[in-house]
C-alpha cells in the first residue's frame, strides 16, 4: 500500500500491539505550548512515549529487512581534491537561467528496504577501540554522533536510488542532493560503557513531498547476545534540485505493517510537533506570563551587580562569562560528496567544545544527557575559517540531582576580508554532572544569571530544554522500575 493512497492507521532584562496502540494515542493528541508546567510535562510525555515506542517499532522493521541491503553508501569525500579544484576553476559554458523541470513520479521504497547500519566491533577489536577511546578508558561519543550523520544521509540516498545501489555517483547526473536540514533530539538512553560492540542503524519512517524522517539508533551488543539501547533519535533530511536547488520530490514510502503504520505516524506528528515549536519559538513570540514572572524573580535575586544579590559572587556566574570560542580551518580531509565540510564532522566538533564548557562550569566531569536540537542553515565551505562559540545557556536549580547544563554551540563562517561572520548551525546539548569521588550525585552550586535582554531569552530556552529534558528521563526511568 502507497502511505498516500491506501495505507491511513486505524483510529538588560535579562508486545507489539500495544507498542503500535500507544503510538496512535500519542499522534492523536498532540497540544504543544509553552504557557505551564504542565504543557512541558505533556510534551515530555510525549517524547518519552516516541522513545521507547520508536525503540520496539524500528526492532519489528528492522526483523523484515533484507541483510543484503544492510550495508551504507559512502557519502564523505569521494575522489582527489585536486580534481574537485580543476572542476570548479575551469571555465564553463554558459547556462540558461534556471527553470522548474517537472519530475516524473517516483517508484515507491519499501519501509523496510531503507535499513541500513554499522557495525563497530569495539569489543573484539582492540585496534579499532583504540581509535575512538576516551581519556577516561570509555568511547567517544561525539565521534559515534558523526557516524550517525553519515548513516542519515546514506539511508536517505538509498532511499531515493533504491536500497541495492552501492555508490552515489556525480550529483550532476544524479540530478539531486540530499542535506541535512535539523536533528530533533538525540537522548542518551543507557551508559556507553562498559565498552561493548556497537550498531548504529536507522530507517527512513516519514517523507513528505521533499524531505524525510529519518530514525537513528545506537545498541550495545552483549558477548550473550542481548542488545541495549544506549541512544536514539531523528534527522530531517531534505532533497534539492541539483541544477535549480529548489525543492526537489523523493520517493513514498510502501507501508505494510502496523509497525510501520505507527513508525510513519510518529514521523509525521514529529513534523507537526516541530512546526508547532517554531510557532512559539522566543525569536516569534514573548515570554509566558509565568516565564516573565520567573524570569524577573531571578533579576531580583541574583542580578544586582554588587554583592547584594542572594547568590555569592563565586556562585553567581554571568552568562556572558560561560562564553568558549574554537576557530579553525576547514581542510578538505573533512568533506562530503557535495564537496562542502560533512556535517557529521561539525557535529562532532560543537559536542566536544560543549564538553569542555559544561565541564569547566561545574568544575567536574560531566556525563551527555541529550542533543537537544541542532539546526543546519547554510553549508560550510572548504577553506573557509570557522568560528564555534559555546555558552552555557542554563543550570539546573541548586540542589537538584544530579545538576544538569545547557549549552549551545553557534557556527560561524568568517570572512577574512571583512570579518562579516554567517551562522552556519546551532547546536544545544544537556550534560548532567558526575557524582564526587565519594560516590554523592553531582549537585550544582552555581547559578546562570543573564545580563541583556537577548541572554534573558537564550536562558528562557535553555530552562525549556532543561525541563523537557529532565521529564523525559525521569520519565523513562519510572518506567524502568
Amino acid at each position: 500500500m502507497l502511505r498516500t493512497a491506501l495505507s491511513r492507521p486505524a483510529s538588560s532584562l535579562w508486545g507489539v500491539s500495544r507498542v503500535v496502540l500507544g503510538a496512535r494515542h500519542i499522534s492523536s493528541s498532540q497540544s504543544v505550548k509553552n504557557t505551564s508546567g504542565h504543557s512541558t510535562e505533556v510534551k515530555a510525555a510525549s517524547e518519552t512515549q516516541d522513545v521507547r515506542t520508536m525503540d520496539e517499532l524500528l526492532k519489528a522493521v528492522r526483523e523484515r529487512s533484507n541483510p543484503a541491503y544492510h550495508s551504507i553508501m559512502p557519502i564523505r569525500k569521494s575522489g582527489p581534491w585536486s580534481e574537485a579544484l580543476l572542476t570548479s576553476s575551469t571555465p564553463s559554458a554558459p547556462t540558461p537561467p534556471p527553470t522548474s523541470i517537472p519530475h516524473t513520479p517516483l517508484p515507491p521504497r519499501n519501509m523496510h528496504d531503507t535499513y541500513a547500519q554499522i557495525l563497530l566491533p569495539f569489543a573484539s577489536s582492540p585496534q579499532l577501540f583504540e581509535q575512538y577511546t576516551n581519556a577516561s578508558g570509555g568511547l567517544r561519543t561525539g565521534m559515534l554522533m558523526e557516524h550517525l550523520d553519515s548513516l542519515a544521509g546514506s539511508i536517505s540516498y538509498k532511499h531515493m536510488l533504491g536500497p541495492d545501489v552501492e555508490t552515489l555517483g556525480k550529483i550532476a547526473e544524479r540530478g539531486f542532493y540530499i542535506v541535512t536540514a535539523s536533528v530533533e533530539r538525540l537522548d542518551m538512553l543507557a551508559p556507553v560503557y562498559p565498552v561493548r560492540d556497537i550498531r548504529l542503524s536507522g530507517q527512513v519512517i516519514y517523507t513528505g513531498k521533499s524531505s524525510m524522517e529519518v530514525a537513528v539508533k545506537m545498541e550495545a551488543l552483549g558477548s550473550d547476545g542481548k542488545e541495549e539501547t544506549l541512544m536514539l533519535g531523528r534527522f530531517t533530511m531534505v532533497c534539492r534540485d541539483a541544477r535549480t536547488h529548489k525543492a526537489h520530490p523523493v520517493n513514498p514510502l510502501v507501508i505494510k505493517t502496523q509497525e510501520e503504520h505507527a513508525l510513519y505516524s510518529m514521523g509525521e506528528n514529529a513534523q507537526t510537533r516541530r512546526k508547532s515549536l517554531a510557532l512559539q519559538s522566543l525569536s516569534r513570540v514573548p515570554p509566558s506570563s509565568a516565564e516573565a514572572a520567573e524570569l524577573h524573580n531571578t533579576f531580583l535575586k541574583y542580578g544586582q551587580e554588587d554583592d547584594s544579590a542572594e547568590v555569592g559572587a563565586g556562585d553567581r556566574v554571568w552568562m556572558g562569562d560561560t562564553k568558549l570560542e574554537k576557530t579553525m580551518l576547514m581542510f578538505p580531509q573533512e568533506r562530503n560528496v557535495h564537496q562542502k565540510v560533512f556535517g557529521g564532522y561539525l557535529m562532532r566538533l560543537a559536542y566536544e567544545l560543549a564538553f569542555a564548557n559544561a565541564s569547566l562550569f561545574t568544575r567536574t566531569h560531566v556525563t551527555f544527557q541529550s542533543l537537544d536540537g541542532i539546526s543546519f542553515r547554510q553549508p560550510v565551505p572548504i577553506g573557509s575559517i570557522l568560528r564555534l562559540e559555546s555558552q552555557v545557556l542554563n543550570a539546573s536549580v541548586v540542589g537538584q540531582v544530579p545538576g544538569e547544563v545547557h549549552v549551545r554551540v553557534q557556527a560561524n563562517v568568517v570572512d577574512v576580508q571583512t570579518g562579516h561572520e554567517e551562522t552556519t548551525n546551532d547546536f544545544r546539548f544537556t550534560w548532567a554532572k558526575d557524582p564526587d569521588s565519594a560516590g554523592r550525585p553531582g549537585v550544582l552550586t552555581r547559578k546562570i544569571v543573564p545580563r541583556t535582554y537577548q541572554e534573558a531569552m537564550l536562558w528562557l530556552e535553555g530552562k525549556r530544554a532543561l525541563e523537557m529534558g529532565a521529564q523525559i528521563r525521569r520519565s523513562l526511568r519510572r518506567e524502568e522500575r
